[in-house]
């Protein structure tokens, strides 16, 4: 019962913050439901010759490869400027900077230095956590500083390639992943940067996937991915709910997708894909296991039943969710990279080049309908770096971002 009263009042927590917010924002990672699927209708089939107008450019978003968060008409990014990372608001119709505020130090990283993760935004605050591992609450009004803390306060390892998390707002909880031996888990009070607890119980090291919210078998939980692990917590008090072993290697970086009782986890470096079944007991069974969907960084999205998304060696893909099968692949028409959904549409990014690619969301094969390419490209990049933000659609305008370069489109012919 106190289970089924928690998930009811998650359910009603999440639903207030959500209703907040206009229903084309994307408040934070992979949108407000992180599946990365905008609810969004009425944007164009077809761009015109040359791709849809660009809007806006701004060309001081600094180093690193954070994403970009949307609300009532405020842009939210991070980006390293100089000797720090910090987070950066513009005006999201304008691309004009409103303020900057600094989180920390700048990662230094041979594939490119600054921040990775994405800004979150509840309320009349912004989370965001930095490239070493910085967490900072700041007000969206002028980026003044509520709070800060740090991973490595909290015990936490700093990854090979910098903390790379987007962390998650629920309720009165700021959800992020220090990982160590204290507790791979942290939540803390999102009002003044309180510790509530840690996962005490789950211990493994950070990683580079961020947290998802959800609801098992009437159970609410936090799913999150580690190397060698996939594992669920409790949100009232971090305790391990459930945990099925991962043969990841190097990295392992996409988000974890959730649908009903079942779980699908992805990740580069050769490992593959499969899917967890959780049943009333928090056990766990393997559906499925294989490799035809090894996704490394650019993120997969669920459909219906069909997962979309990059898959190295393969291409672009369609995998059907329940069986695991390929129901169609694409190697030629778009170099790997990033995708999101919006209106029945991809737009798939092709790391290398920076072409943008719309393209049907369909089972029934690869049908690309429009493409342009970015333009203008950052010369900052790494060599070793590529595109790597993903991009994001909210209220009719596409975002996209190559280091300093920050890009606005108009996609729905307004």
């Amino acid at each position: 019962m106190r289970a089924s009263r928690f998930a009811c009042l998650t359910s009603a927590v999440l639903a207030a913050c959500i209703s907040a917010v206009s229903g084309a924002d994307w408040p934070h990672w992979r949108g407000p439901d992180r599946t990365d699927v905008s609810k969004e209708t009425g944007l164009l089939k077809k761009w015109p010759e040359g791709g849809p107008r660009q809007v806006w450019l701004n060309e001081n978003a600094g180093l690193g490869y954070s994403g970009v968060s949307i609300v009532a008409g405020n842009l939210f990014t991070m980006g390293a400027r100089e000797d720090a990372e910090y987070v950066i608001c513009l005006d999201a119709n304008t691309g004009t900077e409103k303020w900057a505020s600094k989180v920390g130090s700048v990662l230094d990283n041979g594939w490119g230095n600054g921040p990775r993760g994405t800004p979150s935004v509840d309320g009349n605050r912004v989370y965001a956590m930095g490239g070493t591992g910085g967490l900072v609450c700041l007000k969206v009004e002028d980026g003044s500083e509520v709070w800060r803390t740090g991973m490595s306060e909290l015990g936490g390892g700093r990854p090979n390639w910098g903390y790379c998390e987007s962390v998650l707002i629920d309720g009165p909880r700021v959800v992020c992943t220090p990982g160590g031996q204290q507790g791979a888990v942290a939540a803390f009070n999102k009002e003044n940067g309180e510790v509530l607890w840690r996962s005490k119980d789950l211990t493994n090291g950070a990683q580079y996937a961020s947290i998802v919210p959800a609801t098992i078998n009437g159970q609410a939980q936090y799913v999150q991915l580690f190397q060698d692990a996939v594992a669920a917590v409790s949100p009232d008090d971090g305790k391990l709910l459930w945990k099925a072993e991962w043969p990841g290697k190097t990295a392992v970086i996409p988000t974890p997708i959730v649908a009903n009782n079942q779980v699908f986890v992805t990740s580069g470096y050769g490992v593959g894909c499969t899917l967890i079944q959780i049943d009333a007991e928090n056990k766990t069974k393997e559906v499925y296991f294989n490799k035809n969907m090894k996704n490394h960084h650019g993120g997969v999205l669920l459909l219906g039943d069909h997962l979309y998304g990059h898959s190295d060696g393969v291409g672009w893909m369609c995998l059907d969710l329940k069986t695991g099968d390929i129901t169609w692949n694409e190697r030629g028409a778009l170099g790997k990279g990033c995708v999101t959904s919006a209106d029945g549409m991809l737009y798939c990014i092709d790391e290398a080049s920076g072409e943008v690619a719309l393209v049907e969301a369909s089972p029934k094969g690869w049908k690309e309908i429009s493409r342009f390419k970015m333009n203008p490209q950052s010369s900052k990049r790494s060599a070793r770096g590529r595109i790597w933000t993903h991009p994001v659609v909210s209220n009719g305008k596409l975002y996209v971002r190559d280091q300093d370069k920050l890009l606005c489109y108009d996609v729905k012919g307004e």
